[in-house]
């Protein structure tokens, strides 16, 4: 009999074939979430908006193609990532679980929560080590050369910051237990997160942004700081962090 798989479905030689489709899925998830928000607000809703600072992006070709070139580099290494950590699933090192019921339905929105806590803390911290004059040089300066965000900045990134911020994932899932559907959807929030900071127009309304609950949340304005200060504003997807050691712009407070 001929075998067309040769190499077992859970062995380290199959490796390439998993990253393979990671990274086609994880690029997919780039380029329609970067895109449905480039288009609904850069393109269709164009007049809403100051059209002095999109034209002077829109312009701005030669950053749309770096940014997309990186993005594509990074979405590599998150896929080698990925893969590796489904493997180590298959070989059972993981905590990853299928069933929802198995540590009870209130269980999934407190991992989540947590997933998400011990996420920002690594963030926030691996970020500021990242702004070090002789780290940013090699690592972040990719990032930041997006002056002024775009949609498609979200995956930006140099290969070692990549890979600095695609390991904490898979180091959470060694350890806590988390339901398969909510790893999912963890995901899809990260990249949507990430689009909706680098968008540089605000989406949410100014009566969110000024709401106790609001402020607790990081959204455009709040990494357009980052990014024209640089020394501010290191959180991902809440603001304690910032608030806590005193490093939120002082734009924010206002």
């Amino acid at each position: 009999m001929i075998e067309f798989f040769p190499i077992e479905a859970n062995s380290p030689g199959i490796l390439l074939i998993y990253a393979a489709i990671f990274f086609f899925a994880i690029l997919f998830r780039y380029f329609v979430a970067a895109g449905i928000f480039y288009y609904y607000y850069y393109v269709k809703n164009f007049s809403k908006y100051d059209k002095r600072r999109l034209s002077k992006r829109l312009a701005n070709k030669k950053q749309f193609k770096k940014e997309i070139s990186w993005s594509i580099k990074s979405s590599a290494i998150f896929a080698l990532l990925g893969a590796a950590t489904y493997w180590l699933w298959l070989e059972g090192h993981t905590a990853v679980y299928l069933e929802p019921a198995l540590y009870g339905y209130w269980y999934l929105p407190v991992s989540l929560l947590v997933v998400s806590l011990i996420h920002e803390t690594y963030y926030y911290w691996v970020h500021r080590w990242m702004h070090h004059p002789k780290v940013f040089r090699v690592v972040h300066k990719v990032h930041h050369d997006s002056r002024i965000p775009t949609p498609w900045t979200a995956f930006s990134f140099h290969p070692w910051e990549s890979f600095i911020e695609a390991l904490v994932l898979p180091l959470i899932l060694i350890f806590l237990p988390v339901n398969v559907y909510v790893l999912g959807f963890y995901l899809l929030v990260m990249t949507v997160s990430s689009v909706v900071n680098h968008l540089d127009i605000e989406i949410y309304p100014l009566w969110f942004q000024k709401s106790k609950f609001g402020k607790l949340f990081i959204g455009a304005t709040h990494h357009h700081h980052h990014h024209t200060e640089f020394m501010t504003n290191y959180g991902l997807y809440f603001t304690f962090w910032d608030k806590l050691m005193a490093t939120e712009s002082r734009k924010m407070q206002d």
